[in-house]
């Protein structure tokens, strides 16, 4: 089915309820994915998760078409998952950067990650790097998304993000080679 179509059905009374269990069906597993290499904890992810699809069915109406529409779901998450961050930092008293370092901390805790050893020092060396650079290196490192694409989803220009993505690089590296 096309995605103008597709986009239809969602927006639809008739049609909506099937093509949103089809949209959650295709897209659940990626933005789960994508939201939980921001948040890193399972809990807050489903929880940002559902805040994610909530945004989508309420202002899917306002879809203007002019990205694809999981690009523009991956925006909503994105943002999601960075505001989520921060109201919990604010509600800690605390900075994003200390919440999710926090949250690195107690990784190894977590049932839901299956990680070893130089897993949690590269989530640990990824948590000191600015926000932007954060976003930018899980997209492309953990979840492979071309430069273009996420040109789409952060708003911002294909050579701001590769010079991102590299700075990142040499950043973790340092901090790998550490110790």
């Amino acid at each position: 089915m096309e995605e103008k179509e597709f986009i239809q059905n969602l927006l639809n009374p008739k049609t909506q309820n099937e093509a949103f269990q089809k949209l959650l069906l295709e897209y659940q597993r990626p933005l789960y994915n994508h939201i939980r290499n921001i948040v890193l904890n399972h809990d807050d992810t489903d929880d940002v998760l559902q805040n994610t699809f909530v945004k989508v069915f309420q202002n899917l109406k306002n879809f203007k078409g002019e990205s694809k529409l999981f690009s523009w779901m991956y925006r909503i998450a994105t943002n999601e998952a960075i505001t989520f961050l921060n109201k919990k930092a604010k509600q800690n008293g605390t900075t994003s950067e200390f919440v999710q370092a926090k949250i690195v901390e107690n990784l190894e805790a977590d049932s839901h990650f299956d990680g070893d050893a130089i897993q949690i020092k590269l989530q640990k060396a990824i948590v000191n790097l600015p926000e932007k650079q954060q976003l930018v290196f899980k997209m492309r490192y953990f979840e492979e998304i071309k430069y273009e694409q996420m040109s789409t989803i952060l708003g911002t220009s294909v050579g701001a993000l590769k010079a991102s993505y590299h700075h990142a690089v040499k950043k973790i590296e340092i901090f790998m080679i550490k110790d």
